[in-house]
């Protein structure tokens, strides 16, 4: 059996999370993911926030964010393996195989170059992918905004583009 929640609670869930995040009893900030990084490697690397002013930036939600996204991680995967029963490892999806082909690294390549784009745009934006969708979106953020139209429209031009059916199928 596939159970999926309903589109209006998640957004419910999801309206819940940022009205806890932004609390006082929650992060009291925007919530985002991508801060994790310089903070952990800040840690990892030795490096002394006093030397370096983005660290410093960093501090407080960067050690919030690496839990919130290893929470995720395990909460993603708890679920897919105990309640929906769709646990499964696959470098190159069905919809790949069926538009494009068989490749791992084909996949890899396109999978890096596309993400790549997308984070520089983001950072462009003044922001990471998950920061302007869900904290920058809710508070109407200009540059949320745009971000997420430019990536609207990219998605629907990139899946007219490439996804066109193997005349061969």
């Amino acid at each position: 059996m596939n159970r999926r929640l309903s589109w209006w609670m998640g957004g419910i869930l999801m309206a819940l999370l940022l009205l806890f995040t932004f609390s006082v009893f929650g992060a009291n900030r925007p919530i985002g993911a991508s801060t994790y990084v310089p903070y952990y490697a800040g840690i990892l690397f030795g490096m002394d926030p006093k030397d370096y002013t983005y660290l410093q930036e960093v501090e407080k939600a960067g050690a919030w964010e690496g839990v919130m996204l290893l929470g995720a991680l395990v909460g993603g995967f708890i679920t897919s393996v105990f309640i929906t029963k769709t646990f499964r490892i696959s470098v190159i999806p069905a919809g790949w195989k069926a538009y494009k082909n068989n490749s791992v690294v084909s996949r890899l390549i396109w999978s890096f170059i596309s993400g790549f784009l997308l984070i520089i745009g983001a950072r462009l934006a003044g922001g990471c992918t998950s920061g302007h969708f869900m904290s920058g979106m809710s508070q109407t953020a200009f540059s949320s905004m745009i971000f997420g139209g430019v990536v609207l429209v990219t998605l629907l031009v990139t899946g007219k583009l490439f996804y066109k059916k193997n005349k061969e199928s």
